[in-house]
């Protein structure tokens, strides 16, 4: 174990073939530990229960975050900042479809952007949602502080008015950069 109370990853010999107890050759992959992020997935049905167990102050967010980019991760590291645990409500693939975007998005799948998400230090749990909006989970959740970008006010955001009658409040944060899934998606398509 490490001084951090993680198991220690063997490093291989040169030709990267690992030796057993016994002697015998093991694959590279046996020294490997299984991934860590999908212990920070739930399901609807779940998160409640488990956003009640996260520290507080609970921040929430919501979006697609179809492609991830330098813009989301900046932005969810601020929303971060502002608690002591970061809850990201994912819209599902239907979810995105109903919101106008392009006929082919999301791009990438739920579960791969659940993933994406939940391997960010940044993220203390990934859920996702079918509704168009996540009000009833945010109204259930009841967060601290309820985050969105820029564009965003306190009166355009689902569970703004519930979070703020339980004592809490929403943070609009200003977007730090220019960048967009939808202008990268344009940009990739010329």
């Amino acid at each position: 174990m490490s001084a951090k109370g993680r198991p220690e990853r063997e490093l291989l010999p040169p030709g990267g073939r690992a030796r057993s107890a016994k002697g015998a050759p093991r694959s590279a992959s046996d020294a490997i530990p299984a991934p860590r992020y999908p212990a920070k997935i739930a399901t609807y049905a779940d998160a409640l229960k488990r956003a009640r167990n996260l520290p507080r102050p609970l921040v929430f967010t919501n979006g697609v975050f179809d492609v991830l980019h330098r813009g989301h991760v900046t932005y969810l590291d601020q929303a971060r900042s502002l608690g002591a645990s970061l809850v990201v409500a994912v819209n599902s693939d239907e979810s995105v479809r109903r919101l106008g975007k392009d006929r082919d998005r999301p791009l990438n799948p739920l579960e791969d952007r659940m993933s994406v998400l939940a391997a960010l230090a940044s993220v203390d749990l990934v859920v996702p949602f079918e509704t168009d909006t996540p009000r009833d989970l945010i109204a259930a959740c009841l967060p601290d502080v309820l985050v969105k970008g820029g564009d965003y006010t306190a009166a355009t955001t689902a569970g703004a008015a519930e979070v703020a009658a339980a004592g809490g409040k929403f943070v609009a944060i200003p977007f730090a950069s220019a960048h967009s899934t939808t202008a990268l998606v344009e940009r990739i398509r010329r």
